[in-house]
């Protein structure tokens, strides 16, 4: 059974307000763009005024993440431009909710995908090989690094900084979480993207749903063989995404089990669903 959900931010700020000990902390924050960076946000907000120095790393185009008086922002350029990120983007989020046959999806998907992954790949690799910004970080004695590993960009800083990293996601591609956390994750209990199936599987279902999985298999190295492979140059040894995943000190995971199905999760995995609620009340009106 999983834990039980907190229904607003305060397991998330206590667990990060250990930051230094009994002193104020020093986050660095390798963020996602779009949504993914909005309830971050209000969460390094809170950090800030109890205290905390917060910095965050992120390039100089961007949808949502910008400049604020809660945190100090380092940007490092990048080889595209706001209009081209942002058609790529619209294009990618119009791809996934269309309707069609699973065939069709996958295909259009796969091409949404392989765009964002290489604008996403070469915004990392310029900010890996910016010596002065990285000479910045080495040198600034931060306590730890909160990232969203969607992206495994912060990932990689985490290792080459030797900091603890703390994970803020909704989830990754192709079941990598489970992967890294050794998880459980069966096809039998656990309904597989696109499959349009529930918790309550029929055999029959089951079946389906264990060959939805098989896709996995291609997406994750589709996916993220090009971030190892961008790791293992910057770190200079050879690493998968999957061994730093692994090496988490804990997944603050945004699932909402009133919109998931519950699922197995491991000890240092936190659901933190009510962050999404957090300061946004219902209207008066009936």
């Amino acid at each position: 059974m999983a834990p039980r959900l907190s229904p607003s931010p305060p397991s998330v700020l206590l667990l990060l307000s250990l930051l230094g000990l009994a002193s104020a902390g020093k986050l660095l924050v390798v963020p996602v763009d779009g949504s993914h960076w909005l309830s971050m946000r209000e969460v390094l907000e809170i950090l800030q005024q109890r205290g905390h120095e917060v910095v965050v790393v992120a390039p100089e185009v961007s949808m949502h993440i910008k400049p604020s008086k809660s945190f100090v922002m380092k940007m490092y350029p990048v080889p595209f431009t706001q209009e081209e990120m942002e058609n790529d983007f619209k294009a990618f989020i119009q791809t996934s909710f269309e309707e069609g046959s699973f065939v069709e999806r996958f295909l259009k998907i796969h091409e949404g995908m392989k765009r964002f992954r290489d604008v996403s790949i070469a915004s990392c690799q310029l900010l890996l090989q910016n010596k002065e910004l990285i000479r910045y970080l080495e040198e600034s004695k931060f306590d730890a690094l909160l990232t969203d590993p969607v992206l495994p960009c912060g990932v990689i800083l985490a290792e080459h900084l030797s900091l603890p990293s703390v994970y803020f996601l909704r989830g990754i591609p192709c079941g990598l979480d489970s992967e890294a956390t050794q998880c459980p994750n069966p096809p039998s209990y656990v309904p597989r993207a696109f499959s349009q199936l529930t918790d309550r599987m029929s055999f029959l279902q089951r079946v389906k749903n264990l060959l939805f999985d098989t896709q996995n298999l291609f997406l994750c190295n589709f996916a993220y063989d090009p971030f190892s492979k961008l790791a293992s140059e910057f770190l200079q040894r050879e690493v998968t995404v999957q061994d730093l995943l692994r090496k988490a000190s804990v997944w603050l995971l945004r699932l909402e089990f009133v919109l998931d199905y519950p699922r197995p999760l491991m000890p240092n995995i936190i659901p933190i669903g009510g962050v999404h609620c957090a300061h946004k009340g219902l209207s008066q009106e009936v």
